[in-house]
C-alpha cells in the first residue's frame, strides 16, 4: 500500500488515495515533472505475484494507451517498481454520471442527448482502434467541473480482430448486453446496447431491468421487455425514446450499427425531437418466445455472480470513480438452478400459445389487407401499439404547419446552398470536415431530396473544408455577453448563429445556452447555436387607481407583478380604494418587477399601523464554496443588508434572519459563490458564481 508523499519512478509524488476496486487501488498523485496532478491505479499485492492478473493488467494499459479524445480518460503511463504495477492516468475533477442522475433523478431530454453524443464520441474513437469497452456504465461516465463528459475505465477492453470474441470478463449485469449475459460474441454493438440502457436510466432514473440476483437481471437482458421509458418520462420526445429502443434490441442487427449512425439519429434528435425518423429494423422470427436452453443457462451462471444485485457496490464519488472492473466472481451454486422442468414446460406452454396468437394477428392483417374484413372505421382497423399510440398522441399536440420538400444540395456552394434552404423556410446548421473535395462544398444534407420537413426545422450541411481542417474544441459561453460570446467564436472561425428567448434566470443580453455544448470538437466554419436572454417578459402595468384594494391587487398580479399594499388616509377617496401606485399605468416593465400600491383609509382616519415583517431564508449552500457575498433586497428593490461571509463552507445550509422588515412582504436574495478551483498544472483559480432567489417574509 503507497502512502502520502512516496515516489514513483522518482516522479510521481503520492497526494492521497481516491479509491479501491477488486484488483487494485487508485491513488492522486503529482507528476513533477510535468506539474500536474494523475490518477495512478496499482495493482493489489495479492495479485502482483500471480502472472495473469499482471498480464491482465498490462493489457488493460496497452489497449488502452492508444487511445487520445476529449471524451476518453486518457492513460499517460505504465510501469512496475519494486513488485508494484501500475498504470498512470488523467485525473477529472468531477462527478460520476451515476451520482448525477440520482442527485437529480431524471434528466432533461436535451441534457441526456448532449450527455449520450460526447459518450458516443469517446467510444466511437475506441472503436475506430477495434477496441470494445464492455463496461459502459454510469459509474464509468464522469462530468467534469467544466462540463465535459469523459469515459474511463476501459478495464475490461480487448482489441477487436476477425475472431469470435470471448466474453471472459462480465461487466456491471444491469448494463450487460444480452451476448455478454450468455457469454457470447461481443463486438462494437454491445456497447451500443448499453449506452441505450445507460440513456435508458438518464431519462427514467431507473435501470430497465432489476432483480435479487445478477442471474435474475441477465436472464431478463435475454428474454424480456422492457417498459418503453416514456411510461415514466411522459415528456420524453419520441425520437428520443425510440433512439433507446433501437439501442436496447436484443438482437445486434437490429440496433445502430455503429456508433457513427447512432451519432447522426442523437443530434437529429436534438434539432427534431418530435419528428418519428428513427427507424427499427423488424424481427425476422416473427418474435416467437424465446426459451432458454440449459446451454446458455450454464454459460450465464459461469458469467455472473448470483449475489443480490442491490448489494453490487456502485462508486458515489469521484473518489470512487476509477474503481477496478475485474472483481472475482463467485461461483454459483448449483442447487439454485434457474428454470426448473415444471417452469420449463410452463415456459414452452406459454410460447406455443403466444405463437397461436401471432399466427391470428397475421391472418387478421392479411384479411383487412385483402379486403376480407371490413368492420369498424377505414384506416382505424389495425390496433396500434403503445409506442405507435404514443406517436400518434404526440402527432396531434403538434400544431399544424406548412410541410415544404427538401432540394438537393449536394455539391452546390455553401452559399448557394444555404440560400436554397432558407427559400424555402429552412434553417441551416453548418458542420465541417476534411475533404478531398473543393473548399466550400456541400457533401452531406440531413434531410434527403423530396423528403417532407416542417418550415422552421434545421437542416444540417456538411461543408468540406478541404484536405485539411483546424478542429476547435468550444469552451463553456453560458453566462457571457452575447457580444463577448459573438467575438470569441467568430475569433476561433465560427459561426455564430442568434436566437432570443425570455428568460427568469438568466439576464438580458446574456447566453443562456449553446449547441454544440461545451467540450465538443467542431472544425473551423462550423455554426454554433447561441440562444441569447431577452430578460424576464416585459409587461405593460395597468391603470389601478380608483378601484378597490382586493381588485387591484387581482389584476396587477394577474399582470405578473409583485404586489406591496400601503395605506393612508385621504379625502380624496374612499376607504379601501386605491389612490396611488409606484409603477405608472402603462409603463413597461419586467415580469415579476415590484409595485406598491396606496390604499385609502378614509377621511381623518389614523393610518393604519405599517406591517412588520421577518426575514428567515435557508440558503443551501453548493459543494466546493468557501465564501459568499450576499445582499438582501425588499420587494421595491432597495437594499436591506449586505454582508461577505467568508467562513460560509460548501454542502452546508446558512440561515439569512433579517426581522423588522416594513413596506414589502416579498424579496430577493442576491448570493455571489466564490469556489477555488485548480487546473491540472496545478495553478488555483477563483470561480465566481451568482445565484438568486425569491423570498417570502412572515409577518412579525
Amino acid at each position: 500500500m503507497l502512502t502520502v508523499g512516496m515516489y514513483l519512478a522518482d516522479r510521481y509524488e503520492i497526494v492521497g488515495k481516491v479509491g479501491a476496486g477488486g484488483m487494485s487501488d487508485v491513488y492522486k498523485a503529482k507528476d513533477h515533472i510535468l506539474g500536474r496532478f494523475v490518477a495512478i491505479k496499482v495493482l493489489k499485492q495479492e495479485f502482483s505475484e500471480d502472472r495473469n492478473f499482471v498480464a491482465k493488467f498490462r493489457s488493460e494499459a496497452q489497449s488502452a494507451a492508444g487511445l487520445e479524445h476529449p471524451n476518453i480518460v486518457n492513460i499517460y503511463d505504465v510501469g512496475s517498481e519494486e513488485g508494484l504495477y501500475y498504470i498512470v492516468m488523467e485525473y477529472v475533477e468531477g462527478i460520476t454520471l451515476k451520482t448525477y442522475i440520482e442527485k437529480k433523478g431524471q434528466l432533461s431530454f436535451k441534457e441526456a442527448i448532449s450527455i449520450a453524443i460526447q459518450v458516443a464520441r469517446g467510444i466511437e474513437s475506441a472503436h475506430n482502434k477495434n477496441i470494445i469497452h464492455r463496461d459502459i456504465k454510469p459509474q464509468n461516465i464522469i462530468i467534469s467541473t467544466e462540463g465535459k463528459v469523459k469515459v474511463t475505465d476501459f478495464g475490461i477492453a480487448r482489441a477487436a480482430s476477425s475472431n469470435t470474441i470471448s466474453s471472459d470478463v462480465m461487466g456491471s449485469v444491469h448494463y450487460a448486453s444480452p451476448e455478454q449475459a450468455r457469454n457470447g460474441f461481443v463486438d462494437n454493438r454491445s456497447d451500443i446496447y448499453s449506452l441505450g440502457i445507460v440513456m435508458y436510466e438518464m431519462v427514467t432514473g431507473r435501470v430497465p431491468f432489476d432483480g435479487d440476483t445478477t442471474v435474475a437481471v441477465a436472464i431478463q437482458h435475454l428474454q424480456e421487455e422492457m417498459v418503453i421509458p416514456s411510461v415514466y418520462a411522459q415528456n420524453l420526445p419520441i425520437s428520443l425514446e425510440k433512439i433507446i429502443l433501437k439501442c436496447a434490441q436484443k438482437n445486434p442487427d437490429r440496433r445502430y450499427q455503429s456508433m457513427e449512425e447512432l451519432l447522426a439519429d442523437l443530434r437529429k434528435s436534438l434539432m427534431n425531437p418530435n419528428e418519428d425518423f428513427v427507424v427499427i429494423a423488424p424481427l425476422v422470427d416473427n418474435g416467437k418466445t424465446k426459451v432458454i436452453s440449459e446451454e446458455d443457462i450454464s454459460k450465464i451462471k459461469g458469467s455472473v455472480s448470483v449475489s443480490p444485485a442491490s448489494d453490487a457496490k456502485e462508486p458515489e464519488s469521484l473518489d470512487e470513480k476509477k474503481t477496478d472492473s475485474f472483481d472475482d466472481e463467485e461461483d454459483v451454486d448449483e442447487d439454485e438452478g434457474i428454470l426448473n422442468p415444471k417452469m420449463d414446460k410452463a415456459v414452452t406452454i406459454m410460447g406455443i400459445v403466444v405463437a397461436a396468437i401471432i399466427v391470428i394477428v397475421i391472418i387478421y392483417f392479411m384479411g383487412m389487407l385483402f379486403g376480407l374484413f371490413k368492420f369498424g372505421k377505414k384506416g382505424n382497423d389495425q390496433t396500434p401499439s403503445t409506442q405507435t399510440q404514443q406517436t400518434e398522441t404526440q402527432q396531434q399536440e403538434i400544431p399544424t404547419v406548412t410541410q415544404v420538400s427538401m432540394v438537393n444540395v449536394v455539391g452546390l456552394s455553401q452559399d448557394a446552398a444555404i440560400s436554397q434552404i432558407q427559400g424555402l423556410g429552412l434553417l441551416v446548421s453548418i458542420s465541417v470536415e476534411e475533404s478531398d473535395e473543393e473548399q466550400g462544398v456541400v457533401l452531406r444534407q440531413s434531410i434527403s431530396e423530396g423528403d417532407k420537413v416542417s418550415q422552421g426545422s434545421y437542416v444540417e450541411l456538411v461543408i468540406s473544408g478541404g484536405a485539411s481542417v483546424k478542429m476547435v474544441t468550444l469552451t463553456d459561453l453560458s453566462g457571457k455577453a452575447e457580444a463577448d460570446a459573438v467575438s470569441l467564436l467568430t475569433g476561433l472561425g465560427l459561426v455564430p448563429d442568434k436566437t432570443y428567448e425570455y428568460s427568469e434566470e438568466v439576464a438580458a443580453g446574456l447566453v443562456i445556452s449553446q449547441d454544440p455544448t461545451t467540450g465538443y470538437s467542431v472544425a473551423e466554419g462550423s455554426t454554433v447555436k447561441l440562444i441569447i436572454s431577452q430578460g424576464k417578459q416585459a409587461i405593460t402595468a395597468p391603470n389601478v387607481i380608483g378601484k378597490d384594494q382586493n381588485t387591484a391587487v387581482a389584476e396587477l398580479s394577474a399582470t405578473g407583478l409583485t404586489v406591496t399594499v400601503a395605506q393612508e388616509s385621504n379625502d380624496a377617496y374612499p376607504a379601501g380604494t386605491v389612490f396611488w401606485q409606484s409603477i405608472e399605468a402603462g409603463k413597461t416593465v419586467e415580469q415579476g418587477s415590484a409595485i406598491t400600491i396606496t390604499v385609502s383609509v378614509g377621511s381623518g382616519s389614523a393610518p393604519v399601523e405599517e406591517a412588520k415583517y421577518v426575514c428567515n431564508y435557508q440558503l443551501a449552500v453548493p459543494d466546493g464554496v468557501s465564501a459568499a457575498d450576499i445582499t438582501l433586497y425588499d420587494g421595491n428593490g432597495n437594499v436591506l443588508s449586505s454582508w461577505n461571509h467568508a467562513s460560509v463552507q460548501g454542502g452546508s445550509t446558512y440561515t439569512i434572519s433579517i426581522p423588522g422588515i416594513t413596506g414589502s412582504s416579498t424579496g430577493t436574495i442576491k448570493v455571489t459563490w466564490y469556489t477555488s478551483v485548480t487546473d491540472e498544472d496545478g495553478n488555483t483559480t477563483e470561480k465566481t458564481t451568482s445565484e438568486t432567489y425569491a423570498v417570502t417574509f412572515t409577518k412579525q
